[in-house]
């Protein structure tokens, strides 16, 4: 079965992460489902449009998003553009398919207020070793705009602290490297030692839970949805809502839009742009009272 080689081609020459690979191989196995029980056969070679437009009605019946859908039909384009590449198919059977048309919802990132409320107002983080580690998270996330994925895998050697900077390892294996404040460095600095005396044994992962075992998705997003949650009644409360607030806020502030790609570690500017229609209101407010022909209404003469 050709499946498995390309999920081998993802690992090894896309160098996609474990979770990205995961996720193919779901969509991929859930079509293989389906065509298996349609067809009686399990070579997805053989293929034809029409059990993909089946398959795009079965799923839309089960009540699944747009979004979810149209990610199970990119899974599939991928799969079946290496065949072609592979020389397993000639044509591929999904040539002309389209996406879901979807409305994109804002996502409103955090206030200003809202991140100064989170570190600012005491007794939010406790007085003990998570506390201080929680809060670290919390800092790291908004002020580096880092993702869930590359703070879990972040190790003690990726702080530089003479040249004051850590070394992030995004997709693709792609490094980069963010500068880091002198306070929120010192906070790092404190917070290995605790660490250290905390967990002797422990691995090169900078972040442990409170076992001493590795951050793990879930573990960190339970964690900063637990604290946004005592400063804010918006619904996401997510590490990528903090990476949208630090983006956003940066870019309020006047921050170049190509500074901002190059932490966020987007390929294209086209990425970032995504986080500039939060920003919609401070753009029109500086407009209205920089622009000599802002006013709404031009008097007459």
């Amino acid at each position: 079965m050709s499946i498995p080689k390309f999920l081998d081609y993802l690992r090894i020459e896309k160098k996609y992460s474990l979770r990205t690979i995961e996720s193919y191989s779901n969509d991929l196995m859930d079509f293989q489902d389906y065509y298996t029980s349609e067809t009686n056969s399990k070579d997805l070679t053989k293929a034809q449009k029409l059990i993909f437009r089946n398959y795009l009605m079965k799923l839309s019946e089960s009540g699944l998003s747009e979004r979810s859908i149209n990610r199970k039909i990119s899974s599939l384009r991928s799969y079946y553009k290496f065949l072609l590449k592979t020389a397993e198919i000639s044509q591929s059977p999904l040539a002309g398919f389209h996406f879901l048309k979807h409305t994109n919802k804002v996502q409103v990132p955090f206030s200003e207020d809202e991140m100064t409320s989170l570190f600012e107002t005491e007794g939010i983080f406790p007085d003990s070793f998570e506390g201080r580690r929680d809060r670290l998270v919390m800092e790291l996330f908004y002020q580096t705009g880092i993702r869930r994925s590359e703070l879990i895998h972040l190790k003690v050697s990726d702080i530089d602290f003479d040249q004051e900077t850590i070394k992030v390892i995004g997709k693709g294996s792609k490094m980069r490297i963010l500068p880091v404040g002198g306070v929120l460095l010192d906070a790092i600095d404190n917070y290995i030692v605790e660490r250290l005396n905390e967990f002797p044994s422990a691995g090169y992962e900078l972040f442990l839970t409170n076992k001493g075992k590795a951050f793990y998705d879930k573990f960190v997003y339970n964690l900063v949805n637990s604290y946004l949650s005592l400063i804010s009644t918006k619904q996401k409360k997510s590490p990528h809502m903090l990476r949208h607030s630090f983006a956003t806020h940066m870019l309020n502030r006047g921050a170049n839009l190509n500074v901002i790609k190059e932490f966020l570690g987007h390929s294209s500017l086209a990425a970032t742009q995504v986080y500039t229609h939060s920003s919609v209101d401070q753009l029109k407010k500086v407009f209205n009272q920089a622009h000599p022909r802002s006013e709404k209404k031009t008097k007459q003469v």
